[in-house]
């Protein structure tokens, strides 16, 4: 079971389950890393829209790099070798594709120039912030990552017969990676773009890494990108299990919360993602991580905490990629036991050897359903309001099956299992399959599927779907945004997922086996 320790808001969760189906770690004598991740309030353009010298934009990205400046010497102390900072830290957000004219620099390509921006500032003009970011990555002797905006020329070297946009230029969201002497050593243009009228997208995908001495290969994303196949996925499949994700993650429940979703992508695509979010409250930005198959360390601001910057560290574990793979996934557990394939029944504990047949191919009990929107889709709900229960919903083809027993139920809280197969549209474009249980608003089922941030219902669970992708990503996040990490995890040879958890810290918010359907995006 998961051991849980807090310092504040910071959490570590230990997972004490071991299955093929995580990741294995590189048997070395230094097999690990310390990466440390920013969360940053970051100071804005008051007048974002209204067009600023460049004497002006980089007066206020000083500020910001200022900061920049002291959580670097932080993370160095704390023997740091990797420092990611959020998207839009340094600049800010909401510029028009003129107003952000005197906060772009044009970042040569690491692939055709190699060039230390601290050593030789001369070579390019109007690089200050390049600059100064890789004179901290010198001065701080570690591997930085930030996020700032990129100015190109139209047509691009790596492009050369792509239609340039109306004004002549590329203006790019854009990653940049410097290595511990300063040396710029990697550039990543941004996929999927969220309603950002001031950057293009890139004529074609970049898939980009950087090695490094202490943990071999990193990629790089950012933000909406983590919903998409390309190019997270991409590096994914690639063999790259360590991720760099700067963000600027606006929270929704009850599926899209950020530490929620950024950890259920960790564990399901098997990797390590160094996740640093923005704090500003009234965009309902906050939650940082630094999230491994096995453990996650995240801090998610809650009300009343102050609105400030935090800065987080650990030492995690070095991935390399599975060597074996598998037709189906099969699980230990830690110190032996009870099969990983043990649920919680009527007598308490059942063997799946011993038990019916609980696939969501076989036969259960009609339980009336009804629809209800979460998310902007339309779900089809169960309730779960009996003190145990073995039920299943489907939404077109596509089902969930929950067996389940309350520890504690709450009766002034209503739950449901939800399950939903189609296309996502509003705020971007994505195919999914999902299974979820939630606790709803209020004692109405009509409120199933609203935001819920608290709960007091603890239960032990089983939840399985019958997916047809194999990209699905596990949550559990409980009152006040803490995570749990699942008890098991089993994903078989034709796409079925289960998720196995028990005697559970806090209150539930919601359990999600959330598939994204790749292929059926552009459909």
């Amino acid at each position: 079971m998961p051991r849980v320790k807090e310092t504040g808001r910071k959490m570590l969760f230990i997972i004490a389950v071991v299955s093929v189906y995580l990741a294995s770690v590189i048997s070395t004598a230094d097999s690990s890393y310390v990466a440390a991740v920013y969360e940053h309030k970051v100071i804005l353009n008051p007048d974002p829209r209204t067009p600023m010298s460049r004497h002006e934009a980089l007066q206020h990205m000083q500020k910001n790099l200022d900061i920049y400046e002291e959580q670097a010497a932080r993370a160095a102390q704390q023997g740091a070798q990797i420092l990611v900072f959020p998207e839009d830290g340094i600049h800010g957000f909401n510029f028009t594709r003129s107003s952000i004219a005197g906060y772009l620099e044009t970042i040569p390509n690491p692939q055709e120039e190699s060039w230390n921006p601290c050593t030789e500032p001369e070579r390019h003009n109007n690089t200050e912030v390049l600059q100064r970011l890789s004179c901290m990555a010198r001065r701080n002797n570690l591997y930085l990552v930030a996020n700032m905006p990129d100015l190109q020329p139209c047509p691009l070297k790596t492009s050369p017969t792509s239609t340039c946009p109306p004004d002549g230029r590329w203006q790019f969201n854009t990653n940049v990676a410097f290595r511990s002497d300063g040396l710029l050593i990697a550039r990543y243009h941004k996929q999927n773009l969220f309603f950002e009228q001031s950057f293009d997208t890139p004529p074609e995908v970049e898939v980009i890494t950087f090695d490094t001495p202490f943990a071999g290969k990193f990629g790089l994303f950012i933000c909406f990108d983590i919903l998409f196949h390309d190019p997270a996925v991409v590096l994914v499949e690639m063999g790259v299990r360590q991720l760099i994700f700067p963000t600027a993650w606006m929270n929704t429940l009850p599926l899209l919360d950020s530490v929620q979703f950024h950890s259920a992508f960790s564990l399901g695509a098997n990797v390590t993602l160094l996740a640093a979010n923005l704090r500003n409250d009234r965009l309902i930005m906050k939650g940082s991580g630094i999230y491994t198959p096995f453990s996650a360390t995240y801090h998610h601001a809650w009300k009343g905490d102050p609105e400030e910057g935090r800065l987080l560290v650990a030492r995690v574990p070095v991935l390399e990629p599975l060597e074996v793979k598998q037709s189906a996934a099969k699980e230990v557990e830690a110190g032996g036991g009870e099969s990983a394939s043990s649920v919680a029944t009527d007598s308490g504990r059942c063997h799946q050897d011993s038990c019916d047949d609980h696939s969501p191919h076989s036969v259960h009990p009609s339980h009336p359903t009804f629809i209800s929107s979460m998310m902007y889709d339309t779900f089809t709900f169960v309730l779960l309001n009996v003190t145990q229960g073995d039920v299943k919903v489907c939404n077109g083809t596509f089902c969930c099956h929950l067996q389940y027993r309350w520890l504690l139920q709450d009766h002034k809280e209503l739950y449901a299992l939800g399950a939903f197969a189609g296309l996502h549209t509003v705020d971007g474009r994505y195919a999914l399959q999902v299974c979820a249980i939630v606790r709803c608003g209020g004692l109405d089922q009509s409120s199933c599927g609203q935001e819920v941030e608290e709960a007091e219902s603890k239960m032990d669970f089983l939840l399985e779907g019958n997916f047809d992708t194999k990209y699905v990503y596990p949550s559990i996040l409980t009152s006040r945004m803490f995570l749990e990490q699942p008890e098991s995890l089993e994903k078989a040879a034709d796409m079925r997922v289960t998720m196995k958890h028990s005697n559970m810290k806090s209150g539930l918010v919601t359990a999600c086996l959330y598939g994204r359907m790749y292929h059926l995006d552009n459909e």
